[in-house]
């Protein structure tokens, strides 16, 4: 069985959580796992299932995750997909904000229905930040630091590789 893991990354944060939930898969056995970025993805074909990932900004996954989910809709009709976000709201792990959060999967939900969803906080290293964007998060003081839950990221990671068999 052939599983991709498809990103979108402002500053890495989603990249290493895209690595870490492919890591766990295949250590699992039994998976080959590939983990790309989705604007090196030409297609999809070829792997059994398909997880996508994305971070959030102003409240939507990036406009490339998006556009892949759309471009790829019909291949991604025809395996299971899961998708994940990371997100520095989820920083308090209320279950206001995993509301908020859940629903910024909205618009992807509309085009494929996953077999699950894993939501994760994010981390922020300003260092990492365009000078635009850097500006744009201070001045909304963003929180700057790494939020991640890396026990939660790999207990989803192995609960999502039975759903996707």
């Amino acid at each position: 069985m052939k599983i991709l893991v498809a990103y979108a990354t402002k500053a890495g944060s989603t990249a290493e959580v895209a690595d870490e939930i492919g890591r766990v898969i295949e250590s699992k056995g039994g998976r080959k796992v590939d983990v790309r970025p989705v604007g090196k993805l030409k297609e999809v074909g070829g792997y059994d299932a398909v997880i996508i990932g994305s971070a959030i900004r102003a409240g939507k996954w990036l406009p490339e995750a998006t556009k892949f989910v759309e471009k790829h809709r019909d291949a991604l009709s025809q395996v299971p997909v899961a998708f994940f976000t990371v997100c520095l709201t989820l920083k308090e792990d209320t279950e206001e904000n995993r509301r908020t959060v859940a629903a910024y999967l909205d618009p992807v939900r509309e085009v494929v229905q996953p077999v699950d969803v894993g939501i994760f906080a994010g981390m922020m290293d300003y260092g990492k930040l365009p000078f635009i964007l850097r500006l744009m998060m201070k001045m909304m003081k963003a929180p700057e630091g790494d939020f991640r839950n890396w026990e939660a990221i790999r207990a989803w990671a192995g609960q999502v590789r039975a759903r996707l068999v």
